[in-house]
């Protein structure tokens, strides 16, 4: 409701907004924040680092893909291509006498190729049980 102001003859109502009340609930919502604020306590985050690895991988398999998404399965020197049916069976011959985390496969991928392809191929090794699946990158020059 509008305040009422007399002045000479006439009375007048008062089109302005009485701050007061905004400022109080500021002023007594910011000693809240200022009391609450050293209470709560920060969340820590493990992060793995280089140092803290369990120990390096014996073997490497790479799976390359490429721009036409095609699958070629490099181990050492040797190198064949493959369909995404037999990736999982090959990884897992390769990995069959070792123990589980001794290799590691490295998945490299073409910029131009779609995400989804690189995520079917991520899917399709943990699903057939492989531990330890990266991504290969290459620095920004």
């Amino acid at each position: 409701m509008p305040a009422v102001a007399s002045r000479g003859r006439g009375r007048r109502t008062i089109n302005e907004i009485n701050m007061v009340p905004f400022i109080d609930v500021m002023l007594v919502l910011l000693i809240i924040f200022m009391v609450t604020a050293p209470l709560i306590t920060p969340s820590l985050i493990d992060l793995p680092t280089v140092g803290k690895a369990r120990r390096s991988p014996d073997r490497k398999l790479e799976v390359v893909i490429g721009k036409d998404e095609k699958l070629v399965l490099k181990s050492g020197d040797q190198s064949r291509p493959l369909s995404i049916a037999e990736l999982a069976a090959s990884v897992v011959a390769v990995q069959a006498g070792q123990p589980a985390d001794s290799v590691a496969v490295v998945i490299s991928a073409d910029r131009s190729v779609k995400y989804e392809s690189v995520v079917m191929v991520m899917d399709t090794l943990q699903r057939a049980g492989v531990q330890r699946v990266g991504l290969s990158v290459q620095l920004a020059r």
